[in-house]
């Protein structure tokens, strides 16, 4: 079980590398590196490397192929370790479902050239709904190591207002991170010289939809975080055990925190280094936020031993 469970967060932080690579081909302009061709590249299973970006988007295709071999892998072992119905099980389903969704979701960037210095409106959505799913493929791996961990399964009724409370918390982490992809897209588009005027254009009502739409990311992250603070504060009357309050405690750093780190990349003109940082500080948020709603919707403490009891047939187990 232990092996299985440090597999698992390995599998969490590699997809978190191959995350932040899929960024640096965006903010680099080097998704057409492959051409239109999906899955090869340049119409070739491995592909001579002509040009750098070609290197930087085969690279990403090659990584996320590893990604999806190893949940396959992760799904396989917990149904060897696992009972029937396991929470573990299904986490490790689902994770195998949102992945190949993600990467229908790049492929379709790709074919559909929604990709370099395409400046639509539809890649805008494009982008958001990738983003999207992004946070959901890491949150349900998040989860599975969790779970795998030793984490308590879910218990969704009798949890009065908490339980809307903590999705409406979730939605709008991803409605922030999915406008921060686009915001990341807009500030792409202009370093690349895609869309006229430079970074440091005032925005107005003659600017592109992609620079004007780069307003609202920064409003919706204050009022995510001020919300956050709020759920931490119900969270902790609520008399939750000390899992659940450090949780909610390391959301609100952490909320806060990314309100820094992303002035800060503002201020910085939005460089590759800093975009990046900002994303893998946008997955830990989310993160933080997954376990705390695991962790405050778990069975009670004295249910969980019943649970594995009779799932495992009467057995204990150190899982």
């Amino acid at each position: 079980m232990r092996r299985f469970a440090l597999f698992t967060w390995g599998v969490v932080a590699y997809n978190l590398f191959v995350i932040l690579w899929g960024a640096f081909v965006r903010a680099t302009g080097s998704g057409a590196g492959c051409g239109d061709h999906w899955p090869l590249c340049d119409g070739q299973v491995i592909p001579r490397a002509d040009s750098i970006e070609q290197v930087i988007e085969f690279t990403h295709r090659a990584t996320s192929g590893v990604a999806l071999l190893l949940v396959v892998g992760m799904l396989v072992w917990a149904w060897r370790i696992f009972p029937g119905g396991h929470i573990v099980r299904k986490a490790a389903l689902a994770s195998l479902v949102v992945i190949i969704i993600e990467a229908l979701l790049g492929a379709a960037l790709v074919v559909l050239e929604l990709v370099a210095t395409n400046v639509s409106v539809t890649r805008a959505y494009w982008v958001a709904a990738h983003l999207a799913n992004t946070f959901l493929l890491v949150g349900v791996l998040t989860l599975t190591a969790w779970w795998a961990s030793g984490g308590r399964p879910l218990q969704l009724r009798g949890q009065g207002g908490l339980l809307p409370m903590l999705l409406v918390g979730l939605l709008a982490t991803i409605v922030v991170g999915s406008s921060g992809a686009v915001t990341a897209l807009g500030d792409t588009l202009l370093q690349l010289g895609a869309l006229p005027g430079g970074v440091n254009q005032p925005v107005d009502s003659n600017s592109h939809i992609l620079v004007q739409l780069r307003v609202y990311h920064p409003v919706i992250a204050v009022l995510t975080s001020v919300y956050a603070l709020f759920l931490a504060w119900y969270i902790d009357r609520r008399g939750s055990d000390v899992t659940t309050r450090r949780l909610a405690q390391a959301m609100v750093v952490i909320f806060f925190a990314q309100l820094i780190i992303g002035s800060l990349n503002v201020w910085l003109k939005a460089p590759v280094w800093m975009q990046l940082f900002h994303l893998l500080m946008a997955d830990f948020t989310w993160m933080v936020l997954v376990l705390l709603s695991a962790s405050a919707l778990a069975v009670p403490a004295a249910a969980k031993e019943e649970i594995r009891r009779s799932a495992f047939g009467g057995v204990a187990t150190n899982n």
